[in-house]
């Protein structure tokens, strides 16, 4: 059975005591890597940064889900490696179920935003 692998993106608020709000997911089933963020947090956290670097943590963030530019698993690694005091990617981590819509969406609501006010 395919197993459900998934990284979290985060918005690093303060480096220095590793403060942070996850702000979207990279879903890896199989082959195929997704990237979910919620606009809902982005927004949010829009007045915890300076102007400059919102605008940087979101264009790098859009960019990661509109351009697929995270297209491996050695990419979500080396991002994850990689730190630049305003975004972090978590390590892949598996889960033992199948891959599907649900456990996606599901796997979503839990780590970033359920959508509930």
């Amino acid at each position: 059975m395919e197993k459900l692998r998934y990284s979290i993106i985060y918005a690093v608020l303060r480096p220095e005591i590793s403060e942070r709000v996850s702000v979207g997911l990279i879903i890896v089933d199989g082959e195929d890597i997704s990237v979910r963020i919620s606009r809902q947090k982005l927004n949010a956290i829009q007045h915890l940064f300076s102007g400059k670097e919102y605008d940087y943590l979101s264009r790098i963030v859009h960019s990661m889900q509109r351009d697929q530019s995270v297209g491996s698993t050695e990419a979500i690694n080396y991002l994850t490696r990689y730190s630049n005091n305003l975004i972090a990617v978590s390590p892949l981590q598996t889960i033992d179920i199948k891959p599907t819509k649900q456990s996606k969406d599901k796997l979503y609501k839990n780590y970033v935003y359920d959508g509930v006010r």
